[in-house]
């Protein structure tokens, strides 16, 4: 199957983040809780740009769910009744100034509003119904 990027991997072909982000105002993000070990779900707006999701944390690092990414970046998300296996990244400020504009400017567009730490949600796999 067709990776969203293009590559090789675990995505239904012909679906990207893109088609994602058109259907839908908002995803569920599962992260391991870095203190309990356990999963954490949140409901949270999210844009589409070169074939990733992206979110961002009105909260920056003191952001739970960032801090779980930060201990663990294999996450999960489900978007309508479609879940992936994922895996984040937290944009850097000097490092990924270009990106982070663009993915302000995407959510002012969708949201209008576009603050917070962005973060990056590469899918790897789409899972079958009912697994976690």
């Amino acid at each position: 199957m067709q990776a969203m990027d293009g590559q090789q991997g675990g995505h239904t072909e012909g679906l990207n983040a893109e088609e994602l982000s058109r259907r839908a105002r908002v995803l569920h993000l599962t992260t391991i809780g870095r203190k309990s070990g356990q999963p954490r779900t949140i409901e949270i707006w999210f844009v589409a740009y070169q074939g990733r999701l992206y979110l961002n944390a009105e909260r920056g690092h003191k952001a739970h769910w960032v801090q779980n990414i930060q201990a663990n970046p294999a996450v999960s998300v489900r978007v309508r009744a479609q879940r992936f296996r994922a895996r984040a990244r937290i944009l850097d400020p000097a490092q990924d100034q270009a990106e982070w504009r663009t993915v302000a400017d995407l959510s002012r567009n969708k949201y209008k509003w576009g603050e917070g730490l962005p973060v990056a949600i590469e899918l790897i796999a789409e899972q079958e119904a009912g697994a976690e």
